[in-house]
């Protein structure tokens, strides 16, 4: 069972009220960062699937654009077929292949966001086409695409609020830094200092602990989600090792 949150003490929260409200004895494994991927750039690509065994054959061919969408827009599909070169009856299941081969991403499985397809031509066979080769087709077009669409991996981007005495400021610019983070404002409040920061929710684990022991547990922080952000080329290519098992 897969729980989401908004961070680790969101997650631990969780975990304590499954065990103490509903008895729940769960063996709970490391968090997990929920990245996202996405196309940096704009493609055409030809998806092609052609199988013939004894009967029957299967016969899908499409040509799609892919372009990036704004931010938080998702998934858009537009149908640019003229002259019925892709019969109607397909066009749905042309949609529904990438749909569910964006799911899984191209680079580590991760969901892909953010991303147009426009299906402009292709072809069909009188017999052998079906709405399960056209399927195939889309995803073949997808996996296409992701060798010249500049395909990145986005990591969830925390607004990170702290406040810690005056003496702990040095240490906390520090922490943000060294996570990858940026400062985007400081004000005093009394003998504290308060640090707003945009960090990577992948860095904050464990953060808690960090604070308390450099603070002797005077400093406090919260977090809430913000955007998505593009990790680092290093970064992204440590996930994907990662995630196909590589040492």
């Amino acid at each position: 069972t897969v729980i989401s949150g908004m961070g680790e003490l969101h997650l631990d929260v969780l975990v304590d009220r499954m065990r103490r409200e509903f008895k729940v004895e769960a063996n709970v494994g490391a968090p997990q960062v929920s990245y996202r991927e996405t196309f940096r750039a704009s493609t055409q690509a030809r998806g092609f699937f052609k199988r013939q065994s004894g009967g029957k054959g299967q016969f899908g061919d499409v040509w799609i654009e892919f372009t990036p969408n704004e931010e938080g827009k998702g998934f858009e599909f537009e149908n640019a077929i003229v002259g019925g070169v892709v019969p109607r009856e397909f066009i749905p299941a042309v949609e529904k292949g990438l749909v569910e081969s964006m799911a899984n991403g191209v680079l580590a499985g991760y969901p892909m966001v953010d991303v147009k397809a426009k299906l402009y031509d292709g072809s069909y066979h009188d017999v052998d086409s079906s709405e399960t080769a056209f399927k195939i087709a889309a995803s073949l077009s997808l996996k296409e695409a992701a060798k010249s669409a500049q395909p990145a991996i986005l990591e969830p981007m925390m607004l990170v609020t702290i406040t810690v005495p005056e003496e702990n400021l040095g240490d906390v610019m520090g922490h943000v830094t060294a996570r990858r983070g940026r400062v985007d404002g400081m004000e005093a409040h009394g003998n504290s200092q308060i640090v707003r920061a945009y960090v990577p929710l992948a860095e904050m684990f464990g953060y808690a602990t960090v604070l308390r022991s450099a603070s002797q547990g005077r400093g406090t922080f919260m977090m809430v989600f913000d955007h998505y952000e593009d990790v680092p080329k290093s970064v992204q290519e440590e996930i994907i090792k990662k995630n196909k098992g590589e040492d």
